[in-house]
């Protein structure tokens, strides 16, 4: 199964922290074209449980489905739920979980999917098939929480004034199409030759609201440490510091090992889950960026789970939801 048609940002790097054996059990969280669940495949013997909440993906896998012979059950659903599709398999625990968290290249090339200011399509900008679009966000949702959004998913230092431009224009023609939304960021967002396009901020914080990345990957790293066996592998591929952020956050508590000091008693503090593999995040080479652009951006953070027991839920983002965001609230 080693022909591959797709090679994931950091596929190598990724599949070698994850260190697939004969006979173990895996989850790729995030199964896209089928790059990582090739090369676990490729390894004799093990067995494949793949996620992907994008219909197109999963009819996409259905020849690698083929090819596996019963090792390999794709599932249609949100890679936070990895734990109950897990369950509902059979199986209460595995011996690597891979993910690599965001858009795909496969999703913005298509401009019927609507992710991308560079091509037309609707303002669609969802990884699934259900639940409010982008078009629905920026027509319903009040200057103030779209500016919020802006900021916090896309850090645009300008989404105030995007915002505003938004809901000036939104009461004349309504925002249905990427062209239209991108011309009227164009127009709002000052650019030097040699940056990123001026839509690329807006659209990205669209694209995670939407979807409800952030909220998505937070559940998906906590149903990780819930499945993983001692000794089992995490490996997560992310794209923007957003996602690195909490990732590492997660990595860094979770593998925390407390101490004192001679001032300060030592706190009781809960057994480390996860062991670092990477101290440092993994970013792809030269030679990986010349063949791919998108892999400037990729950081790759890995940890090996211990014995210790399941860690206390962390608490609940303040960010701005989208199911309240859609009703008013």
């Amino acid at each position: 199964m080693s022909d591959a048609p797709h090679i994931p940002v950091l596929g190598r790097e990724a599949i070698a922290h994850l260190a697939p054996r004969e006979g173990g059990v895996y989850v790729d969280a995030t199964f896209g074209a089928g790059g990582y669940s090739r090369a676990i495949l490729d390894v004799p013997g093990t067995r494949l449980i793949a996620i992907d909440r994008d219909s197109t993906a999963i009819a996409g896998g259905a020849e690698l489905v083929a090819q596996a012979a019963g090792r390999l059950t794709l599932v249609e659903d949100r890679f936070s739920n990895l734990a109950e599709v897990c369950a509902a398999q059979g199986v209460d625990a595995v011996d690597g979980v891979v993910m690599d968290v965001g858009v795909s290249s496969m999703q913005l090339d298509q401009a019927g999917r609507g992710f991308s200011f560079r091509l037309d399509g609707p303002l669609d900008m969802r990884m699934g098939q259900t639940g409010p679009t982008a078009a629905d966000v920026v027509a319903r949702a009040s200057e103030s929480d779209l500016a919020d959004i802006i900021y916090l998913f896309g850090e645009e230092r300008h989404s105030r004034r995007v915002a505003r431009a938004i809901v000036a224009d939104r009461q004349e023609t309504p925002f249905t199409t990427t062209r239209a939304l991108a011309d009227l960021v164009g127009r709002v967002v000052r650019s030097k030759p040699g940056d990123i396009h001026p839509a690329t901020r807006t659209f990205q914080a669209l694209r995670i609201f939407v979807n409800e990345e952030l909220e998505e990957l937070q559940t998906a790293l906590a149903s990780s440490e819930r499945v993983l066996k001692p000794g089992g592998r995490l490996v997560v591929v992310s794209f923007h510091s957003l996602e690195d952020r909490i990732v590492k956050n997660f990595l860094a508590e979770r593998s925390r090992t407390g101490g004192g000091s001679r001032h300060l008693p030592e706190v009781a503090q809960t057994a480390p889950s996860f062991q670092l593999l990477t101290r440092r995040p993994v970013i792809a080479g030269e030679a990986e960026v010349a063949r791919n652009p998108r892999a400037r951006s990729a950081k790759l953070r890995a940890a090996e789970r211990t014995s210790a027991p399941v860690h206390a839920d962390d608490e609940p983002s303040s960010w701005p939801k989208l199911s309240d965001v859609m009703r008013g609230g």
